[in-house]
């Protein structure tokens, strides 16, 4: 599919993702023909925090860190988002992340705005007690802003289950009772949900055989690139192997790896079990993770960082679909390369969104005390991300736009719907 509209405005260097993001949502807009009140609100966030984490560390001495949480739009309901942490986190690739957010969770008919944060820090030179002081403090300062029916964390780059048991715990005590639905990605001991840890992966894995069906290709003939090797694109590559498909390049933050006649998804993952990365791993050739994203495939699914994908490779890039497993892997400057050269991109508001589907799913079954079945989350979650990846190709198709664009306007056009119709307080 490719689109008939161009980039507004000048090209810009999108390094910065919040602006990568609005390239995005301007040809979307444009499609719509929003009118410039309602553009204005939905690009603005509504609510940025900004907080001073002061730490005792180990070693007696005092650091600051920063932490920052942007809700971008709550119209839908409570905002919902992950918490990252990473010594490059900054406002605006928080609020670029809290506003995709919004988008995937209109596009999947999830009853949450959007929401983001982040601590800038470095985990590996942390230890477990430091993580704890700066995730209780960071909860502490966010008080006003958490809670089970206003912002609901969950788990991102370089956090989990044991962060969120913190923050819950930490969010508790403060309100004197237990609030299990205010964080999701929790352990299952105290309200998490089955089938979380693996939702995201499972919904990348839903979307790509969707894709693959479109242009007729079979499971056992197609052969998969997976850049990132945590959990979504673990999780990704051992789920699409369970499909049939072959997975022929594996990479982590120390290297790619390829072999053409497939690599032992099992093997990689008792590999870094043993020995925490996949560094020296021999089931493949070693490859740089810029060789490995141009490597000979049939899909490729990016599920490291932002800004793999951009002007410069997107050229050399050889595989037929491109599912976005992580969150901005593709620049906006890169997405009319990957048009013009036919490559069906299926874009991270949709192809990652089975997290916070799952997250909402453990969200109600916190509210009503029950909990579900591994196979009732699985089949809700494959039902939910089919409905909306043929909502998206019906409408890209209709406005002769790429996946990405049609996404974001199915996304915002709910939004700004559901604006319309409640109005602004005033």
């Amino acid at each position: 599919m490719m689109t008939e509209y161009k980039e507004p405005g000048p090209v810009l260097d999108h390094e910065n993702p919040f602006e990568s993001m609005m390239q995005r949502f301007d040809i979307a807009a444009e499609v719509l023909g929003l009118e410039d009140g309602v553009y204005q609100y939905l690009k603005t966030p509504v609510k940025q925090v900004t907080v001073s984490i002061p730490i005792q560390m180990d070693n007696g001495t005092v650091e600051i860190f920063e932490g920052h949480r942007v809700v971008h739009n709550d119209i839908l309901g409570p905002s919902k988002g992950g918490i990252r942490y990473a010594p490059d986190v900054n406002i605006d690739e928080v609020k670029a992340l809290a506003a995709w957010m919004t988008w995937k969770c209109a596009l999947l008919n999830v009853p949450f705005g959007g929401a983001k944060g982040g601590v800038k820090c470095d985990p590996t030179k942390l230890t477990a007690v430091e993580l704890e002081k700066i995730t209780r403090r960071y909860t502490a300062n966010m008080m006003e802003v958490f809670g089970d029916d206003k912002d609901i964390p969950a788990p991102d780059m370089n956090t989990n289950e044991q962060t969120m048991a913190w923050i819950m715990d930490t969010y508790s005590m403060h309100q004197r009772k237990t609030v299990s639905g205010v964080v999701t990605g929790k352990p299952l001991l105290i309200g998490g949900s089955l089938g979380r840890r693996e939702a995201t992966g499972r919904g990348v894995m839903i979307v790509t055989l969707g894709a693959m069906e479109k242009l007729g290709m079979k499971a056992k003939e197609t052969s998969v690139v997976v850049q990132g090797f945590g959990n979504v694109g673990s999780i990704s590559a051992q789920l699409l192997r369970e499909q049939g498909c072959k997975i022929v390049g594996i990479s982590d933050i120390t290297g790619g790896y390829y072999n053409k006649r497939g690599i032992d998804i099992q093997k990689a993952l008792d590999y870094v079990k043993q020995n925490k990365t996949l560094n020296g791993f021999t089931g493949g050739d070693a490859v740089s993770q810029t060789e490995l994203l141009e490597m000979e495939c049939d899909v490729l699914v990016p599920a490291a960082k932002e800004d793999q994908i951009t002007h410069k490779n997107a050229g050399k890039i050889k595989a037929k679909i491109i599912a976005e497993g992580a969150n901005g892997p593709t620049t906006a400057k890169a997405d009319p390369i990957l048009n013009e050269r036919g490559i069906i991109v299926v874009p991270d508001i949709l192809a990652n969104a089975g997290g916070v589907t799952v997250s909402y799913f453990e969200w109600v079954q916190n509210r009503v005390g029950y909990y579900w079945s591994l196979d009732r989350v699985n089949r809700r979650l494959e039902r939910m991300m089919k409905a909306s990846f043929d909502n998206v190709y019906e409408t890209a198709a209709k406005h002769k736009v790429s996946l990405r664009i049609g996404a974001y306007i199915v996304a915002i056009d709910k939004v700004a719907r559901t604006l319309k119709i409640r109005g602004i307080y005033a």
